[in-house]
């Protein structure tokens, strides 16, 4: 596990509690009974490109604020964000918030929590499969 800086924690645990968030098991089971959602992987190209959730759409946090209006107009729209494990994925979650998305949500636990859960990951473009 990666350590994290004190101040970078810090900034994660403010934006925590201004976001909302779902484990890995509701975003299984949301992908289970086919809920209509923007499953959005906010990690590097080179983390996207190795494996991802099957559905996702990269958009990095280095550019999603930049780069979200264009993909999601709808500020109502629902989407879900997830990372390496929930950090970044906080942060940006409170970025499209301040932005005006209504109804933003952060994976806690995110990829790394996902694949210790040995729920179904899609190498590069590979075809979607669905939660077990």
């Amino acid at each position: 596990m990666k350590q994290h800086s004190p101040r970078f924690l810090r900034i994660v645990a403010e934006a925590r509690q201004r976001i909302r968030e779902l484990t890995i098991e509701q975003v299984c089971e949301k992908l289970r009974r086919g809920d209509r959602f923007y499953l959005i992987d906010v990690r590097e190209e080179s983390e996207y490109a190795r494996d991802h959730i099957p559905g996702a759409i990269h958009l990095s946090k280095g550019v999603i604020e930049r780069d979200i209006e264009r993909l999601i107009p709808d500020g109502d729209a629902e989407i879900v964000l997830y990372c390496g494990g929930g950090y970044r994925s906080a942060l940006a979650a409170d970025n499209l918030q301040r932005m005006g998305y209504t109804n933003v949500w952060s994976m806690w636990g995110g990829y790394r929590g996902w694949k210790e859960a040995g729920l179904p990951l899609e190498p590069g473009s590979a075809p979607t499969t669905s939660c077990p």
